[in-house]
Protein backbone atom coordinates (compact mmCIF):
# COMPACT_ATOMS: atom_id res chain seq x y z
CA UNK A 1 0.00 0.00 0.00
CA UNK A 2 1.27 3.10 -1.08
CA UNK A 3 1.67 5.66 1.50
CA UNK A 4 -1.83 7.36 2.96
CA UNK A 5 -2.11 11.20 3.22
CA UNK A 6 -2.83 12.63 6.76
CA UNK A 7 -3.65 15.63 8.15
CA UNK A 8 -3.11 16.72 11.63
CA UNK A 9 -6.12 18.52 13.93
CA UNK A 10 -6.52 20.24 17.14
CA UNK A 11 -7.67 17.33 18.85
CA UNK A 12 -6.04 13.94 20.30
CA UNK A 13 -7.01 10.63 20.70
CA UNK A 14 -6.03 8.39 23.81
CA UNK A 15 -2.39 7.57 24.26
CA UNK A 16 -1.53 4.22 22.47
CA UNK A 17 -4.94 3.86 20.72
CA UNK A 18 -5.80 4.43 17.21
CA UNK A 19 -9.58 4.52 16.43
CA UNK A 20 -10.76 3.40 12.77
CA UNK A 21 -13.97 5.30 11.92
CA UNK A 22 -15.95 4.67 8.46
CA UNK A 23 -18.43 6.30 7.07
CA UNK A 24 -21.80 5.50 5.39
CA UNK A 25 -22.35 2.35 4.35
CA UNK A 26 -25.73 1.97 2.61
CA UNK A 27 -26.14 -1.77 1.64
CA UNK A 28 -22.38 -1.69 0.08
CA UNK A 29 -21.25 -5.23 1.66
CA UNK A 30 -18.21 -5.36 -0.86
CA UNK A 31 -16.98 -2.10 -0.15
CA UNK A 32 -17.58 -2.95 3.39
CA UNK A 33 -15.17 -6.03 3.39
CA UNK A 34 -12.63 -4.60 1.58
CA UNK A 35 -11.95 -1.77 4.37
CA UNK A 36 -12.55 -4.33 7.10
CA UNK A 37 -9.72 -6.19 5.16
CA UNK A 38 -7.45 -2.88 5.07
CA UNK A 39 -8.00 -2.39 8.88
CA UNK A 40 -6.95 -5.51 9.83
CA UNK A 41 -3.67 -5.25 7.24
CA UNK A 42 -3.31 -1.86 8.79
CA UNK A 43 -3.25 -3.11 12.51
CA UNK A 44 -1.15 -5.59 11.36
CA UNK A 45 1.62 -3.55 10.15
CA UNK A 46 1.47 -1.11 12.37
CA UNK A 47 0.78 -2.77 16.10
CA UNK A 48 -0.42 -0.71 18.75
CA UNK A 49 -1.84 -0.93 22.44
CA UNK A 50 -5.39 -0.54 21.77
CA UNK A 51 -7.93 -0.08 18.81
CA UNK A 52 -11.20 1.23 18.19
CA UNK A 53 -13.65 0.55 15.16
CA UNK A 54 -16.05 3.28 14.80
CA UNK A 55 -19.40 2.85 12.08
CA UNK A 56 -21.12 5.70 11.49
CA UNK A 57 -24.41 4.21 11.23
CA UNK A 58 -26.33 4.90 7.73
CA UNK A 59 -25.47 0.65 7.12
CA UNK A 60 -28.63 0.15 4.97
CA UNK A 61 -30.65 1.15 2.12
CA UNK A 62 -30.42 2.67 -1.17
CA UNK A 63 -27.29 -0.19 -1.96
CA UNK A 64 -28.24 -3.69 -2.44
CA UNK A 65 -26.65 -5.96 0.14
CA UNK A 66 -28.16 -4.41 3.78
CA UNK A 67 -28.77 -7.70 5.00
CA UNK A 68 -24.99 -8.72 4.80
CA UNK A 69 -23.98 -5.48 5.92
CA UNK A 70 -25.50 -6.16 8.83
CA UNK A 71 -23.61 -9.63 9.02
CA UNK A 72 -20.63 -7.98 8.42
CA UNK A 73 -21.00 -5.90 11.62
CA UNK A 74 -22.07 -8.27 13.67
CA UNK A 75 -19.17 -10.08 13.48
CA UNK A 76 -17.25 -7.06 13.77
CA UNK A 77 -18.84 -5.86 17.00
CA UNK A 78 -18.71 -9.17 18.46
CA UNK A 79 -15.17 -10.36 17.30
CA UNK A 80 -13.65 -6.66 17.58
CA UNK A 81 -15.66 -4.83 20.24
CA UNK A 82 -16.52 -2.25 17.56
CA UNK A 83 -19.28 0.70 17.78
CA UNK A 84 -21.85 0.83 15.67
CA UNK A 85 -23.91 4.03 15.63
CA UNK A 86 -27.34 4.70 14.92
CA UNK A 87 -27.85 6.33 11.63
CA UNK A 88 -30.98 7.84 10.42
CA UNK A 89 -31.56 4.87 7.93
CA UNK A 90 -31.56 2.62 10.99
CA UNK A 91 -34.14 4.48 13.09
CA UNK A 92 -36.30 4.60 10.26
CA UNK A 93 -36.35 0.89 9.52
CA UNK A 94 -36.69 0.45 13.48
CA UNK A 95 -39.65 2.58 13.33
CA UNK A 96 -41.18 0.48 10.39
CA UNK A 97 -40.48 -2.85 12.50
CA UNK A 98 -43.04 -1.31 15.34
CA UNK A 99 -45.19 0.65 13.16
CA UNK A 100 -46.37 0.15 9.34
CA UNK A 101 -47.05 3.77 8.90
CA UNK A 102 -43.57 4.44 8.92
CA UNK A 103 -43.38 2.36 5.11
CA UNK A 104 -44.41 5.49 3.42
CA UNK A 105 -41.46 6.92 4.97
CA UNK A 106 -39.14 4.43 4.68
CA UNK A 107 -39.42 3.61 0.81
CA UNK A 108 -38.30 6.48 -0.89
CA UNK A 109 -35.17 6.75 1.74
CA UNK A 110 -34.29 3.25 0.25
CA UNK A 111 -36.14 1.00 2.18
CA UNK A 112 -37.35 -1.20 -0.99
CA UNK A 113 -33.44 -1.88 -1.39
CA UNK A 114 -32.82 -3.23 2.23
CA UNK A 115 -36.64 -4.97 1.96
CA UNK A 116 -35.34 -6.65 -1.07
CA UNK A 117 -31.48 -8.01 0.75
CA UNK A 118 -34.18 -9.99 2.96
CA UNK A 119 -36.14 -11.57 0.52
CA UNK A 120 -38.81 -9.58 0.47
CA UNK A 121 -40.60 -8.22 -2.10
CA UNK A 122 -43.71 -6.11 -2.77
CA UNK A 123 -46.68 -8.91 -3.88
CA UNK A 124 -49.07 -6.37 -5.57
CA UNK A 125 -50.17 -2.68 -5.27
CA UNK A 126 -53.19 -4.49 -2.97
CA UNK A 127 -50.67 -5.79 -0.14
CA UNK A 128 -51.02 -3.58 3.07
CA UNK A 129 -47.81 -2.02 5.11
CA UNK A 130 -48.89 -3.47 7.76
CA UNK A 131 -48.73 -7.26 5.78
CA UNK A 132 -45.41 -6.49 4.33
CA UNK A 133 -43.91 -5.61 7.83
CA UNK A 134 -44.97 -9.06 9.04
CA UNK A 135 -43.14 -10.59 6.37
CA UNK A 136 -40.32 -8.27 7.54
CA UNK A 137 -40.58 -9.28 10.69
CA UNK A 138 -40.81 -13.15 9.96
CA UNK A 139 -37.29 -12.55 7.78
CA UNK A 140 -35.55 -10.19 10.03
CA UNK A 141 -33.46 -12.44 12.13
CA UNK A 142 -32.54 -12.63 15.58
CA UNK A 143 -29.01 -12.08 15.66
CA UNK A 144 -29.80 -8.76 13.49
CA UNK A 145 -32.14 -7.74 16.29
CA UNK A 146 -29.80 -7.90 19.10
CA UNK A 147 -27.20 -5.95 16.49
CA UNK A 148 -30.13 -2.98 16.25
CA UNK A 149 -30.31 -3.14 19.95
CA UNK A 150 -26.60 -2.13 20.70
CA UNK A 151 -26.26 0.55 17.92
CA UNK A 152 -25.64 3.75 20.26
CA UNK A 153 -26.71 7.75 19.22
CA UNK A 154 -22.96 8.86 20.32
CA UNK A 155 -19.67 7.72 21.15
CA UNK A 156 -16.33 10.06 22.59
CA UNK A 157 -12.84 8.58 22.65
CA UNK A 158 -10.52 11.35 23.65
CA UNK A 159 -11.12 14.83 22.33
CA UNK A 160 -13.00 12.99 19.29
CA UNK A 161 -16.80 12.54 19.03
CA UNK A 162 -18.45 10.73 16.64
CA UNK A 163 -21.96 10.44 15.72
CA UNK A 164 -23.46 10.13 12.71
CA UNK A 165 -25.23 13.40 11.50
CA UNK A 166 -23.45 16.36 13.79
CA UNK A 167 -24.75 17.93 16.94
CA UNK A 168 -26.72 21.16 17.68
CA UNK A 169 -24.12 23.85 18.71
CA UNK A 170 -24.28 25.77 21.31
CA UNK A 171 -25.67 22.68 23.52
CA UNK A 172 -23.68 20.46 25.81
CA UNK A 173 -22.83 16.96 24.51
CA UNK A 174 -24.82 15.51 27.41
CA UNK A 175 -27.60 17.41 26.54
CA UNK A 176 -28.03 16.35 23.28
CA UNK A 177 -31.89 15.68 21.21
CA UNK A 178 -31.13 11.75 19.71
CA UNK A 179 -32.86 12.95 16.79
CA UNK A 180 -30.54 15.87 16.09
CA UNK A 181 -27.99 13.45 16.63
CA UNK A 182 -29.03 11.26 13.45
CA UNK A 183 -30.84 13.49 11.60
CA UNK A 184 -28.72 17.57 11.89
CA UNK A 185 -28.04 19.62 9.12
CA UNK A 186 -27.69 22.84 8.03
CA UNK A 187 -27.19 23.84 11.77
CA UNK A 188 -24.22 22.09 12.78
CA UNK A 189 -22.61 21.92 9.31
CA UNK A 190 -22.66 26.07 8.89
CA UNK A 191 -21.47 26.31 12.52
CA UNK A 192 -17.98 27.89 12.80
CA UNK A 193 -18.25 27.52 16.55
CA UNK A 194 -15.55 25.10 18.42
CA UNK A 195 -17.74 21.89 20.29
CA UNK A 196 -16.75 20.12 23.32
CA UNK A 197 -15.18 17.53 21.32
CA UNK A 198 -13.90 17.14 17.60
CA UNK A 199 -16.93 15.76 15.67
CA UNK A 200 -16.24 12.88 13.63
CA UNK A 201 -19.63 12.20 10.93
CA UNK A 202 -21.14 11.15 8.11
CA UNK A 203 -25.02 11.80 7.19
CA UNK A 204 -24.34 14.70 4.75
CA UNK A 205 -22.63 13.55 1.32
CA UNK A 206 -19.62 15.23 -0.06
CA UNK A 207 -17.56 14.10 -2.74
CA UNK A 208 -14.36 13.78 -0.81
CA UNK A 209 -13.84 14.07 2.96
CA UNK A 210 -14.19 17.56 4.83
CA UNK A 211 -12.28 18.68 7.08
CA UNK A 212 -13.23 21.88 9.10
CA UNK A 213 -11.62 22.90 12.12
CA UNK A 214 -14.37 21.36 14.25
CA UNK A 215 -15.58 18.49 13.04
CA UNK A 216 -14.78 15.92 9.82
CA UNK A 217 -17.33 14.76 7.31
CA UNK A 218 -16.08 10.88 5.79
CA UNK A 219 -19.77 10.13 4.29
CA UNK A 220 -18.83 10.22 0.07
CA UNK A 221 -21.58 8.27 -1.10
CA UNK A 222 -20.45 5.36 -0.87
CA UNK A 223 -23.72 3.48 -2.66
CA UNK A 224 -23.15 5.49 -5.78
CA UNK A 225 -19.32 6.90 -5.70
CA UNK A 226 -18.19 3.44 -4.98
CA UNK A 227 -15.74 5.53 -2.32
CA UNK A 228 -16.28 3.76 1.64
CA UNK A 229 -14.25 6.35 3.44
CA UNK A 230 -12.22 5.08 6.33
CA UNK A 231 -9.71 6.86 8.39
CA UNK A 232 -7.29 6.48 11.23
CA UNK A 233 -6.94 8.46 14.22
CA UNK A 234 -3.87 8.30 15.89
CA UNK A 235 -2.60 11.13 18.26
CA UNK A 236 -3.62 14.37 16.38
CA UNK A 237 -3.05 12.90 13.13
CA UNK A 238 -5.91 11.98 11.17
CA UNK A 239 -4.81 9.24 8.37
CA UNK A 240 -7.27 8.33 5.30
CA UNK A 241 -6.71 4.45 4.79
Amino acid sequence: MSAAPSRSVNASAPTDTRIYAVGDIHGRADLLSEITARIDDDIRRRPIAHTVEVYLGDYIDRGPHSRTVIDLLAVRLVANRAVCLRGNHEAVMEGFLQDPAILQYWLPLGGMQTLASYGIELHDETETASDLRLRFLDAFPRAHELFMQCLHNQFSCGDFLFVHAGIRPEIPIAQQDVNDLIWIRNEFLDSTRSHERFVVHGHTPVPHPEIRPNRINIDTCAWRTGTLTCIAIEGSTILFL
